[in-house]
């Protein structure tokens, strides 16, 4: 009995270790004098049995503002700043950028390429990768991309048309999602998807599989979030299976183009360039080393995985509110077909960029909706906060709430009410620059913005020029957030569509 008994005593020791390192963790906020939501040993403020994207956790903490610039938190033992001031997210975001440039997440470049991709590497790394990509996402490029989302919106359309010869219900978070894969598989990979036609190709399945939080996936997801932890275990963020199916498509891309000298002008064009070319960094005056097949891989991934699903998830939403708000829908399609006519029938970019009401729309869903429902950046140094005492220690996550922040109502009165004149220029210019963080803000924002916006405006045009949206028995109302999903989504949006 005596090795049995040691055991005990061993693991009572372990545990006492735990509790009582637990315990001295719980009191850093309070030794400092900052407010903060009490943690429950041993996951903080987090809690298993909420949305995969900490919406409540968040708005459990942002329910605690007052007059100090953040509240405490705790994601495990590790303290959190939860930012509740618009002028200390500014620092964070924008003016201290070259303390906060860290978004502390995780990547195994050796054993998990995809998982080096922009949105996961931070320091010299980013920095490098950053001033390559972009020149990828001007205006300019976006011109040249266009005819490729114009070709697959019109195959949408038809598509959709030989859809509503059966029914006139349908799941139109499913249908958006097969748009913007096809749209991004076009551009990124310069492979026709049809998932229009077939919802079950491959792109679809690894797209669907990269973006789920259940299972397996959830607690990876959490553990990427410790990154010493992670590195420690040798976590691989996203399978063998998946690394192997992606690198696959692009060796398959880039020798096809360049055994038969292929140009497209697209996302894949611009990573071949830069896979074949130097590139110069102006500030240091010094050429920057061309990138590998699996650097290649990485950025089209992270461009497909960022792109399809916040887009899809953009549009739908809009067309939710259209569907409850059938007079702001009646006054978008009024300037869809205005601009139309203005343009003799035909869209095109300007016809796009002429349609302003369209943007406030859609402005508005990612206010009500953000895809992204918080920014995590990490102190590089101790910080202080201007005109305070308190100190972000170096090495602590400061949380920006964008949802919260949206629905805040010092910066949006009655903000569950759907309303496009708030992002008429003059009412937006009155309000704080960051009071709207659907893609951040400051040299960390999201670079493919301009893509989004203009994949979100191709889709939504396309069916509000043939198409009413209205609810349906299904319709939920009110709407109720995924709990398996990385950005703000639902399990399923359905409602009826009608021929104009």
């Amino acid at each position: 009995m005596e090795p049995f008994s040691s055991v005990i005593w061993l693991v009572v020791g372990i545990l006492a270790i735990v509790y009582l390192y637990y315990k001295r963790k719980y009191s850093y906020w309070k030794d400092r004098g900052v407010p903060y939501v009490k943690p429950t040993f041993p996951l903080g403020n987090i809690d298993w049995n909420r949305s995969g994207n900490f919406k409540e956790v968040f708005e459990k903490i942002y329910k605690r503002k007052n007059e100090d610039p953040f509240i405490g938190g705790y994601f495990f033992a590790k303290p959190v700043a939860i930012a509740t001031d618009l002028d200390f997210v500014k620092d964070v975001l924008v003016k201290e950028f070259n303390i906060f440039h860290a978004r502390g997440e995780y990547s195994n470049e050796e054993h998990d390429p995809i998982s080096a991709n922009l949105a996961f590497l931070d320091g010299p790394k980013w920095k490098s990768l950053r001033m390559k990509l972009s020149p990828t996402f001007t205006s300019g490029k976006m011109k040249y991309m266009f005819p490729t989302m114009l070709d697959v919106s019109e195959r949408f359309n038809q598509a959709l048309g030989e859809m509503l010869k059966g029914e006139s219900e349908f799941d139109v978070r499913e249908m958006l999602a097969r748009f913007t894969t096809d749209v991004i598989g076009a551009c990124a990979f310069g492979l026709e998807c049809n998932s229009l036609k077939n919802p079950n190709t491959e792109f679809r399945k690894y797209g669907r599989k990269a973006l789920d939080t259940s299972g397996i996936s959830s607690i990876k997801r959490t553990i990427s979030q410790l990154p010493k932890l992670a590195a420690l275990l040798r976590l691989t963020v996203f399978t063998k299976e998946m690394n192997d199916f992606y690198l696959g498509i692009v060796r398959q891309t880039i020798e096809h183009r360049e055994k038969n000298n292929i140009k497209r002008n697209d996302f894949m064009d611009l990573l071949i360039d830069l896979k074949n070319n130097d590139t110069l960094d102006e500030e240091k005056k010094m050429k920057l080393e061309k990138l590998t097949l699996e650097q290649v891989t990485a950025q089209a991934f992270v461009f497909f995985i960022a792109g399809f699903e916040t887009s899809s998830t953009v549009m739908m939403y809009a067309l939710y509110e259209l569907a409850l708000n059938p007079e702001i829908q009646e006054r978008l399609r009024n300037e869809i077909q205005t601009v139309y006519a203005k343009h003799e029938g035909r869209l095109t970019y300007e016809a796009i960029m002429d349609m302003v009401y369209l943007e406030q729309v859609i402005n508005e869903s990612l206010r009500k909706y953000p895809p992204a429902v918080a920014l995590r950046r990490v102190a590089q140094e101790n910080y202080q906060v201007p005109n305070t005492k308190l100190v972000i220690e170096k090495g602590t996550p400061v949380i920006v709430p964008v949802y919260e922040i949206h629905h805040d109502k010092r910066y949006y009165p009655n903000p569950e009410k759907f309303d496009p004149d708030r992002f008429l220029p003059e009412v937006w210019r009155a309000r704080h620059p960051m009071a709207f963080l659907s893609f951040g803000d400051g040299p960390r924002n999201c670079i493919g913005m301009r893509f989004g916006r203009m994949q979100s405006r191709m889709g939504l045009v396309m069916l509000l020029k043939n198409y009413r949206f209205e609810v349906s028995e299904k319709t939920p109302i009110p709407i109720i957030f995924s709990r398996n999903s990385r950005v703000l989504s639902v399990d399923d949006m359905h409602l009826k569509i009608v021929k104009v």
